[in-house]
């Protein structure tokens, strides 16, 4: 079974409000640019969160990476991080980065690729609706 390559994905989902805004922008030009997305009293997502991990077997378990540990890291490092918080309010990670769709990928994926073996591949998906979504990395 070398070099057999296995893309496993975990599909998770939190929610979470945000406010799309510039503070260098007027608000004339936050509004122009983000619209209802820049709604001063923000507004929420139920994000669905696709996690794609792709790697060898591993000959002994059979594991690309064990589900349970997998499902467990998103748990720690995502869900109890952002699932039912303001983005922009509550955490550290969108004090200074515009919470969009993008830049939420990216988040995520800086916390997830930091803590998996370095010889698995990762990727995110999310969904902020059912019919927009982001990939990273592209």
């Amino acid at each position: 079974m070398n070099n057999k390559r296995v893309v496993v994905f975990r599909k998770e989902h939190f929610n979470a409000a945000h406010r799309l805004n510039n503070p260098l922008w007027t608000i004339e030009e936050n509004k122009k640019i983000f619209g209802r997305c820049n709604n001063e009293h923000y507004h929420g997502h139920n994000y669905e969160l696709i996690v794609q991990v792709t790697g060898e077997i591993d000959p002994e378990t059979g594991y690309v990476i064990d589900m349970k540990i997998l499902s467990n890291l998103i748990e720690i490092e995502i869900l109890n991080r952002f699932d039912h918080k303001n983005l922009n309010l509550d955490t550290v990670e969108f004090k200074n980065i515009n919470p969009t769709a993008e830049n939420i990928a990216v988040v995520i994926y800086d916390l997830l690729r930091n803590k998996l073996n370095a010889s698995l591949e990762l990727k995110i998906r999310l969904y902020e609706t059912e019919r927009n979504f982001v990939e990273y990395p592209a």
